[in-house]
């Protein structure tokens, strides 16, 4: 039996048996330890609405590996903070930062088109986002409708141009013909580096799982490689210890798609990031242990396409048969959540895409332009993000304006005079009608 927080748990004896010969006893023994400890908790601030040295981190402690991301000592009430709807930083798990020193490798100006293929609910993407030029168009695409409007309000709220939002299916993609300089695989996984953070994850883990994982990604990969153009990025990540969807899956790319395995330079040997775990594969890969590494798990590995196989080779190559014979399915979610479709019913003549629509719902910061603002109390601010009319100062003028927290805008309302009428979504709206007595701000403006 291990800790779990407070909640005693046991992770599957399939599991421990697999990850201990993976891992080897000391690398094993530390992460079970980590089980009896809690979880970092970190974020990530938006650069585009957050300036450095006009707002900082209260108690916060630099991820190394990435510029904008901070540990705190605690987890705060995320829901009750109006900087988070904002958009003025996003939870995120540290590992998952390392994004941000992987992006510092490559001459990111030459990057013109990008896609995050599994983008929900939107943490990387909008990384990525602030990471990359402005005059690059970001894609973010998730292939499950009910994931894809989080991660479409993720990326409305972060405010950034050039920046859509898609509901399609890999393969959509490759009917379309689309090509990309940079891409993003996230990939759906096993999950098993999220035991000690969700519970939930251990209870839906089985080796069939993990058997059905790594063949989904590389059918996922195998698409994303005929949309990526010649000298293009790949980056590869999952959530999973194991090495069948992480080493075996990349030496699968390198033998079968011709995927170069890019090295990451700058990675500190303080940082405890561990390498490869399969032996005799000695390519530069990017392992996240609890216990080891002060982050959640995470796998990662840059490939770069060096030469091009033909359309017709990679059409008829089958990485993943079904054991079924039913043919591929494409799922989403970090464990394998079902969202069922065969390849065969795919009608990729047109791409489903949802654009983020800040200009008219005055989110994103800079949405409001020259028209007037209202700045909000806490209480009101809260009393907004529920989607709950307001009563403004006599003074404020009538007609459609923005209201702000802390001189962030979170939306719009229309001034009638006795009230003002709520404009903000209400499909974001805060259900939850506790409002704390005192306002501890995770992000102090100077």
């Amino acid at each position: 039996m291990l800790y779990f927080c407070t909640t005693m748990v046991k992770l599957p004896e399939e599991f421990i048996s697999t990850t201990r010969r993976t891992m080897g006893d000391e690398r094993f023994e530390r992460y079970m330890q980590s089980f009896e400890e809690e979880p970092p908790v970190s974020i990530r601030l938006n650069p585009r609405k957050v300036e450095s040295g006009q707002w900082s981190v209260e108690g916060g402690e630099p991820v190394p590996w990435c510029s904008h991301g901070y540990y705190l000592k605690q987890r705060p009430q995320f829901t009750m903070d109006p900087l988070l709807h904002a958009g003025c930083y996003y939870v995120q798990e540290a590992a998952s930062m390392f994004l941000d020193e992987v992006l510092r490798q490559f001459s990111i100006f030459h990057f013109q088109f990008s896609i995050d293929l599994c983008a929900a609910p939107g943490g990387k993407s909008t990384l990525l986002r602030s990471a990359l030029p402005e005059d690059c168009m970001l894609t973010s695409n998730e292939p499950n409708a009910k994931r894809c409007q989080v991660l479409a309000e993720n990326v409305e709220k972060w405010g950034y141009d050039n920046h859509i939002v898609t509901n399609n299916y890999p393969h959509d993609f490759v009917k379309a013909r689309q090509r990309y300089d940079l891409i993003l695989c996230d990939v759906p996984c096993s999950g098993e580096g999220m035991f000690r953070k969700d519970a939930a994850t251990i209870s839906e883990w089985s080796p069939a799982q993990v058997e059905k994982c790594w063949r989904l990604q590389r059918e996922i990969v195998s698409d994303a490689w005929q949309c990526l153009n010649d000298g293009g990025i790949i980056i590869y990540s999952t959530c999973t210890f194991n090495t069948r969807e992480n080493e075996e899956n990349v030496r699968w790319f390198m033998e079968h798609l011709g995927a170069e395995v890019v090295p990451v330079n700058g990675v500190k040997p303080e940082w405890n990031i561990t390498g490869s775990l399969l032996e005799g594969f000695t390519e530069p890969v990017y392992r996240f242990i609890p216990g080891i590494t002060r982050s959640e798990g995470l796998f990662m590995c840059v490939m770069r396409k060096s030469s091009s196989l033909s359309t017709e080779s990679l059409d008829s190559l089958t990485p993943n048969p079904s054991p079924s014979g039913e043919g591929s399915e494409y799922t989403q979610g970090r464990n394998g959540h079902k969202n069922k479709r065969k390849k065969k019913d795919v009608n990729s003549e047109i791409l489903k895409v949802i654009t983020p629509l800040s200009s008219r719902r005055g989110v994103g910061g800079e949405a409001f332009g020259g028209e007037a603002t209202a700045e909000l109390t806490y209480q009101q601010a809260l009393q907004y993000l529920r989607h709950e009319a307001l009563v403004l100062p006599p003074e404020t003028p009538r007609g459609e304006l923005t209201v702000t927290f802390m001189g962030q805008a979170l939306g719009r309302v229309k001034n009638i005079g006795p009230r003002a009428n709520n404009l903000y979504p209400k499909e974001w709206r805060i259900k939850t009608t506790h409002t704390p007595d005192n306002y501890e701000p995770v992000i102090i403006k100077h």
